[in-house]
């Protein structure tokens, strides 16, 4: 049976690890957290919702013992501060890295056949941070931000529209931010596509609050999301865990696809037990190259500013 461990028990990780745990996938999920009892008290609070929820996976909490970790088959990394209102997902590089790498380092020594997702911002540096330093495969070391965006972006049409997300299918691409590429053109109502329904100029707009969808809940709530980006997770970890082969858009590393080599970046990928199985390489017009390109261009400067750092 599975097992798998999160990291970090604020609001995304309990989320993560509650997701999992109700989807009944796994033998066990491990909450570690370097807070005395947060962990503990917070798995504990999980563990007794089984009985009302229907399922059977165990909780376990930890305060910073890795051992109980060991034998993962899967690490969700979101430790890290959060981002606080007028701050940029930059501004977090340099204490967010110092976290990710010290965590990943400590995980990967409990479970070194462990597939590795990063959830702790800025995604796209954390991602390559981690990969540094795990020492796996780039197939096993990827970032979770295009299943949220994704999410926001659907969330939004359906609003529009007056229908159900679920009959939504989109894509977006590229960084997780501001400069991320959301695609209308691959963005269908169970096939149909969206511009049948919504004109380009809405459109437009619709994208444009997608870009934003991360700050304009930090303006509202004081602190970054956790239900959404939890629950993309969890459905990250779930396809891995069944090996399902289920394509999402993810952080992962190129190396050539899309012309780009050495880089993470969003892109539509396939996901089973092994991790990242394919990276999908889509025919994207000139506006969409461009613009992926513009947004491969933002993260670079970031992965260089962490380079440049010498962690």
């Amino acid at each position: 049976m599975s097992k798998v461990t999160v990291i970090g028990a604020g609001n995304v990780g309990a989320t993560v690890a509650e997701k999992v745990a109700v989807k009944d996938i796994v033998k066990e999920v491990v909450l570690l957290d370097i807070k005395e009892g947060l962990a503990e008290g917070k798995a504990l609070d999980i563990w007794q919702t089984s009985a009302i929820e229907g399922f059977s996976t165990r909780v376990i909490g930890s305060t910073n013992d890795y051992t109980k970790t060991a034998g993962s088959d899967v690490i969700v990394i979101t430790s890290g501060l959060p981002r606080k209102p007028g701050m940029s997902r930059d501004d977090l590089i340099s204490t967010n890295a110092k976290i990710v790498n010290e965590v990943t380092k400590k995980s990967v020594e409990q479970s070194p056949n462990a597939i590795v997702i990063i959830v702790s911002n800025p995604l796209d540096v954390m991602t390559y941070a981690a990969f540094k330093i795990a020492g796996l495969p780039s197939s096993k070391v990827f970032g979770m931000a295009g299943i949220l965006d994704t999410a926001r972006y659907r969330a939004f049409l359906a609003d529009e529209m007056g229908t159900s997300p679920k009959d939504i299918q989109a894509l977006l691409m590229g960084g997780h931010g501001d400069t991320m590429v959301p695609l209308p053109r691959y963005t269908k109502v169970n096939g149909i596509p969206i511009t049948h329904y919504i004109k380009e100029d809405r459109l437009n707009q619709i994208v444009e609050r997608t870009k934003q969808g991360g700050g304009e809940l930090v303006k509202l709530m004081g602190t970054s999301a956790w239900y959404a980006p939890g629950a993309a997770a969890a459905q990250m970890v779930e396809a891995i865990i069944k090996d399902e082969k289920r394509t999402f858009p993810v952080c992962a590393y190129l190396d050539g696809q899309y012309n780009m080599k050495k880089i993470y970046l969003g892109v539509p990928v396939i996901l089973g037990k092994n991790g990242i199985e394919e990276i999908i390489e889509l025919n994207l017009n000139e506006q969409e190259t461009n613009d992926l390109k513009a947004s491969a261009e933002a993260v670079k400067i970031v992965m260089d500013v962490y380079d440049n750092m010498n962690l």
